[in-house]
């Protein structure tokens, strides 16, 4: 094809590079578009469809919009953070603060959880956020993992949630460091890069040259936000179905064994994805299982469950996603498992 018979007002951009340009931006699109079209029809629709009243879509609609409802603040303040991280905070700053070995920066990465109050949604726009700036993966998927569970607000809830239990405190709080740690470790042992191969790409990261601060930190608060909220959705959407369709019979058949307990409340935390913030609560209400079984739920939920899956695959890719959480819900189970064991 000669140059005169290229169409007129389309530039010669290579094919690769032009699909690199606009595949995040649609993306981000695709997603946002997919939370306001599940708003719009847990909103609008009752009145147009008569079925909508039914009370199991009733029941799925409640349930899969206060899921929404409850993480959106947590991921907004997340994404705010990332984005804050991203445009003010120097780049080495991290990398100072941490210990120089990485062995050694994942346990003060994991103590360092304790400082953000929010629930995994928030978690995971920082932890993105790191890696970009030059921490080590290993420490950031720690303070990924702990910053949900330790934080002072989930620990304050829980001993509302269990009072005169301070045990059941200290049990969740080591417990959860234990399995930051642990998988922190084992990604230095058996991590690969290629896995985090969406988040390395090229994209907003610190300052540059010819924008204000806060025009970058509005260019990554936007993206994240984007791309997440979506993600979120569509993980609340999930969990609401399994909310309605488990029928309470089937929670009863569980209760008998101690190890089908902890298997099946570890299960059912992944499923419900409660917020963090509220999850000792309904670990409170489970009675009729070990204490053993309801910390395994409090343990494995802030870590692993369906909206915080969607989101790590949003935001690292599913490679990582799928290993990552397969990982953690066993590590988290056995450090539930030893944890209870000693002190519950």
């Amino acid at each position: 094809m000669n140059k005169a018979d290229e169409p007129v007002g389309v530039a010669a951009v290579p094919l690769g590079r032009a699909v690199r340009r606009v595949r995040p931006r649609t993306l981000g699109a695709a997603l946002a578009l997919t939370a306001a079209t599940a708003a719009a029809t847990a909103v609008l629709l009752p009145a147009a469809a008569p079925w909508l009243h039914h009370p199991a879509v009733q029941a799925w609609r409640t349930v899969c919009l206060a899921i929404t409802v409850q993480a959106l603040p947590f991921l907004l303040l997340g994404t705010a953070l990332s984005g804050a991280i991203n445009a003010f905070v120097p780049a080495d700053l991290f990398t100072r603060v941490l210990p120089e070995r990485a062995v050694l920066a994942v346990p003060v990465a994991g103590v360092a959880g304790a400082v953000l109050p929010g629930c995994e949604c928030a978690s995971v726009p920082v932890a993105g956020s790191l890696i970009r700036r030059g921490v080590t993966p290993a420490a950031a998927f720690a303070f990924l993992l702990s910053a949900p569970a330790i934080n002072p607000v989930v620990l304050t809830a829980t001993a509302v949630a269990f009072p005169g239990d301070p045990a059941m405190v200290v049990a969740r709080l080591l417990a959860s460091l234990a399995t930051a740690a642990v998988m922190g470790w084992l990604w230095l042992w058996l991590g690969k890069e290629e896995w985090l191969r969406p988040l390395l790409r090229p994209r907003h990261t610190g300052h540059r040259h010819g924008h204000s601060r806060w025009t970058e930190f509005r260019l990554g608060f936007q993206h994240d936000f984007l791309h997440a909220g979506g993600f979120l959705v569509l993980g609340a959407m999930a969990a609401a179905t399994f909310n309605v369709t488990v029928p309470r019979s089937v929670l009863d058949a569980f209760t008998g064994s101690a190890w089908l307990s902890v298997l099946f409340l570890a299960a059912l935390a992944v499923l419900l994805a409660v917020c963090s913030e509220a999850d000792a609560f309904v670990a409170a209400s489970l009675t009729g299982f070990s204490p053993t079984a309801r910390l395994a739920f409090l343990v494995v939920g802030p870590m692993v469950d369906l909206k915080l899956i969607a989101l790590q695959a949003g935001t690292f890719g599913r490679a990582f996603a799928w290993r990552f959480s397969a990982a953690t819900t066993v590590v988290a189970i056995a450090a539930s498992i030893l944890t209870g064991g000693a002190l519950l």
